[in-house]
């Protein structure tokens, strides 16, 4: 999944203003009313940033923030009702601290409001001194992963309850690179966390073998994709004097999507790169076979055709034209149905390496590389690449949850299988924000659904689904809540929210959406009637971005949502009465949260 990672602490100066965004958990603070007014022109990030930092020091008792921390601003959101969010990550005496992150919540007057925070506790560690060199705890690391530490640095772990001294650890291994936490007095490995968020868990390729089942989805699925203006054209969009590099009109011929209109890059008269200058300069380039992690490392995919493929797996370049269209469909989804620029909000490329590694049967966002890395399956569970339009929605929505709240698994085996109710969080999110993507893209030949995986070839004809999550036999997935969720592995907990989503949008019961039947059901048989997709989709992303941290669980998620439907439409609506309902129809409601919080 991804590596419980410190980022830059540098100062965010990106204001996001969208009314739909995102970021906070569990809130604590006065309750205010919301505010309507629609916002003025936006204040200077750094005099709310300045606001947020002292308002957690004076509310110390609420912020649970101390004497040796230090807050680091990673988000600035300006809401147009009047609100403003701060999102920090901390250091400790200049140690990063993992699982430290809080959101500071203030009014239109820079009055504090709340806050939202990951460690319930003070994030001092109890012993002041380490007992291990780094090189030791690089041994342990080694000696744990598997494989080759590249080096150990100081941080303070405050996820689990308490907060210790540790070592960070990245560990190379061969099939994915290891952030491995080391206790620096007692030298106990307190985590192993794969640093990639992989699309098939080893359990479930595990599963996959045993069960003798091949992912061998159709491919050269059809020509036109309905809506696109597909030219095809040498030169197309070109005319008059031209200066170069300049924008193009291309055309991709897919493996799963058909033929698609992609705006490309003409470097010279008749020659072409796959790299689009109207979303950032995102790119698509071809891994050869190496597992590089460097972008830059490689190949670009030239023509001088502007035509990208042949539909069939015969062309290297097919399954780059899927890659690109995702990754361009997945952008823009964010943006112009949330008002987010790029993966990370800061109007900046996404990335694709597709023909990944040697044998690779999976696709993944990877936080080094920073994009997504496919690859082509491995020959025997998967003989096709892993570059179905749901499959890139899921993975760079991993990206989206990375930049904002980096939901964390709990724990990890032995076999690097994820488990806990943030982890089952965050695939959830990835499968909700997933299927929206197909929604926006309306592609008819990849007709848009509630399903995760259709286009794998698996003979249930999906791999996850949201409105029964448990019709899921290979993974197990619940439909469900009960404190059995927190040992169960991410991507069969995450029916929990993905059933609550679901039913907020849609509601219960029997119906058919396009071309498939639904029937989806509840706890108790609570009847939920939906508010529909367009404001459901506006209340979870609005919760990931303003509501939710490192740690957040289904039962704050509720929460969650229960404020980001306030901040929208207010406490007395339809929208907010449905939202809690949606959460109980799962079985998560207040009665039964569990007592730690």
């Amino acid at each position: 999944m991804r590596r419980p990672h410190i980022r830059t602490v540098a100062v965010a100066v990106a204001v996001t203003t969208a009314a739909t965004g995102l970021a906070g958990t569990a809130f604590a603070g006065p309750s205010t009313k919301v505010e309507r007014p629609a916002a003025s022109a936006a204040p200077n990030a750094t005099a709310v940033v300045e606001a947020a930092r002292t308002a957690a020091f004076a509310h110390a008792s609420a912020t649970g923030v101390s004497k040796g921390d230090a807050l680091h601003a990673q988000d600035v959101m300006i809401d147009p009702e009047g609100a403003r969010h701060v999102r920090f990550v901390r250091t400790h005496n200049d140690l990063p601290v993992l699982g430290g992150d809080l959101i500071v919540h203030l009014d239109r007057g820079l009055a504090y409001t709340g806050v939202t925070r990951a460690a319930g506790h003070a994030v001092k560690p109890a012993a002041a001194e380490a007992r291990l060199t780094p090189a030791q705890a690089a041994a342990r690391a080694a000696q744990a992963a598997k494989g080759a530490a590249s080096g150990a640095r100081l941080v303070v772990d405050a996820r689990g309850g308490a907060a210790t001294l540790a070592y960070q650890v990245t560990v190379t291994h061969k099939d994915s690179p290891r952030t491995v936490v080391v206790d620096a007095v007692t030298g106990e490995v307190r985590s192993s966390t794969p640093d990639r968020d992989e699309f098939l868990s080893p359990k479930l390729l595990d599963t996959l073998r045993e069960r003798g089942e091949t992912l061998d989805p159709e491919t050269g699925v059809g020509s036109d994709a309905s809506g696109s203006a597909v030219s095809g054209l040498a030169g197309s969009g070109l005319s008059g004097v031209t200066r170069y590099p300049t924008s193009a009109r291309g055309t991709g011929k897919s493996l799963f999507v058909g033929n698609v209109a992609l705006t490309t890059t003409a470097t010279s008269r008749g020659h072409y790169q796959l790299k689009d200058p109207s979303r950032y300069g995102t790119e698509t380039r071809d891994a050869k076979g190496s597992d590089t992690e460097k972008f830059s490392a490689g190949s670009k995919f030239t023509s001088t055709t502007n035509v990208w493929g042949n539909g069939r797996t015969t062309s290297r370049v097919s399954a780059a034209a899927d890659a690109q269209y995702g990754v361009t469909k997945t952008l823009d989804f964010y943006k112009n149905t949330l008002k987010r620029k790029g993966i990370a909000g800061n109007s900046t490329a996404a990335r694709a390496m597709v023909h990944w590694g040697q044998k690779v049967a999976n696709a993944f966002w990877d936080p080094t590389c920073n994009c997504m890395l496919y690859g082509d399956g491995d020959g025997v569970s998967a003989k096709k690449p892993f570059v179905m339009l749901d499959v890139t929605g899921h993975e760079l929505t991993h990206g989206v949850v990375e930049a904002t709240a980096n939901l964390q698994p709990t724990f990890v085996d032995s076999e690097y299988n994820q488990y806990g109710e943030p982890g089952s969080l965050n695939e959830s999110l990835a499968d909700i924000f997933g299927s929206n993507v197909e929604f926006y893209a309306k592609n008819a030949k990849d007709p848009a659904d509630y399903l995760i995986g259709e286009n794998l070839g698996l003979s249930q004809k999906f791999l996850r689904r949201l409105d029964h999550p448990s019709l899921d036999k290979i993974e197990g997935t619940v439909d469900y809540w009960s404190p059995r969720v927190y040992s169960t592995e991410v991507h069969a907990g995450s029916g929990v929210s993905s059933h609550a989503y679901y039913l907020l949008a849609e509601g219960s019961g029997k119906k058919k959406i396009g071309s498939v039947t639904y029937n989806s059901p509840t706890y108790h048989n609570i009847a939920v009637k939906g508010i529909g997709r367009t404001k459901a989709t506006a209340i979870y992303y609005r919760a990931l971005t303003r509501y939710m941290v490192s740690t957040t669980d289904f039962h704050q998620a509720r929460l969650a949502t229960l404020k980001a439907a306030k901040d929208l439409y207010g406490a007395n609506s339809t929208e907010y009465k449905t939202v809690d309902r949606s959460w109980a129809a799962v079985n998560v409601t207040a009665a039964n949260t569990p007592r730690a919080h």
